[in-house]
């Protein structure tokens, strides 16, 4: 099967959805780029999946417009729009064999049979389930249901694919491996993926770019690196992975850095214009290291060590600085260990260019 040669930008300009009193959308403008792979990320009840159900057709929006390639598909329904969709439940239909499934959307589009043929062929070989064609879903195990779900929802080459957190039912390895296939099936289709899920690792391990909402807002829209190293505001920070926080007073701001006090220290970061006078400097642990003395030229807060949780690998420290403020750590197991040999009483160090500001409201 050839890759998808049809190019495809679909424009959310100010989605909003209400459902009787309760307001699941405010203003959501995206543009999905053709060809990318676009995870919305975001606690329950965050509105990401209503944003998704809106694209496909299946909820019409209380205002707004979703525009593709220049024109208004808002009232367009699901069957017109021809999206390619992968349900939370795989909704395979049971009576039918994997072939039958997957055969399912070229057969509705009335395609020559030799036609449909050929495409199962290759889409059963690009999903890895040769020797299961004949097979009903319910002889299948949940990774195989997932790859005829994602046959079937690719076998007619739509331009844009959504996905609805098609992972949540599959245990850890399963799903690790199930992220990898579809990964590959981006790389190789070309197909615009718009893909939810809650999973943190899974949307910054798989995309193009993360849209993170929150009580049905974007709160940021990026890169996996730039959301994760640079978020908007403390909900981002603390919904993408560990974090330290440190409180500064007093933060004087600079071309290209700022620096405050917390504690009894002064610390800097790169500069961040909308912060003002109070800030959070925020630390993702693994920039940390431990050090017996004051650093030089890094950041540097005196700390003493209260806890260790061996992962294998790893192992998690937990530290208070003097005036009580809770820090975490995960080091090489090897390296905890001589930390923890040195005694309770420490330096937290990381350098500067490694944290960054945050307004002081969070």
């Amino acid at each position: 099967m050839a890759a998808n040669s049809h190019s495809s930008e679909v424009g959310a300009i100010g989605i909003g959805k209400t459902f009787g009193m309760f307001r699941a959308l405010k203003d959501i403008s995206i543009t999905i780029r053709d060809g990318e792979f676009l995870t919305l990320l975001g606690p329950s009840g965050s509105g990401k999946t209503t944003f998704l159900m809106i694209l496909a057709g299946f909820e019409a929006p209380s205002e707004g417009r979703l525009i593709r390639n220049g024109i208004d598909i808002s009232a367009t329904s699901a069957e017109e729009r021809a999206f390619g969709m992968v349900f939370q439940g795989y909704a395979l239909f049971p009576h039918m064999s994997v072939e039958q499934n997957i055969a399912f959307p070229l057969q509705v589009r009335r395609l020559p049979q030799a036609q449909i043929s050929q495409r199962v062929a290759e889409m059963v070989i690009r999903v890895g389930l040769e020797g299961h064609e004949k097979k009903l879903p319910a002889k299948l195990s949940g990774g195989q249901q997932q790859r005829v779900a994602l046959a079937r929802a690719l076998v007619f080459e739509p331009t844009l694919l959504l996905l609805d957190e098609p992972f949540s039912a599959l245990d850890r390895n399963l799903r690790a491996l199930m992220q990898d296939e579809v990964k590959r099936l981006h790389q190789e289709l070309g197909t615009t993926f718009v893909f939810v899920t809650h999973d943190q690792s899974e949307a910054l391990s798989l995309s193009s770019r993360v849209a993170i909402f929150n009580r049905g807002e974007l709160l940021q829209l990026g890169a996996p690196q730039d959301v994760y190293e640079r978020p908007a505001n403390r909900f981002v920070a603390e919904f993408l992975g560990d974090i330290n926080l440190l409180p500064l007073c007093n933060v004087g701001h600079g071309a290209l850095a700022a620096s405050g006090r917390f504690e009894d220290c002064s610390l800097a970061a790169p500069a961040r214009p909308d912060c003002g006078a109070d800030a959070i400097l925020a630390v993702r642990p693994e920039h940390m290291s431990l050090a017996g003395a004051r650093p030089g030229s890094d950041n540097g807060i005196a700390a003493s060590l209260m806890s260790a949780t061996y992962l294998g690998a790893a192992t998690r420290l937990a530290l208070a600085t003097r005036g009580g403020t809770s820090l975490t750590l995960t080091l090489p197991t090897e390296r905890a260990a001589a930390a923890i040999g040195a005694g309770p009483d420490l330096w937290v160090t990381w350098p500067i260019d490694r944290g960054f500001l945050l307004p002081g409201s969070g």
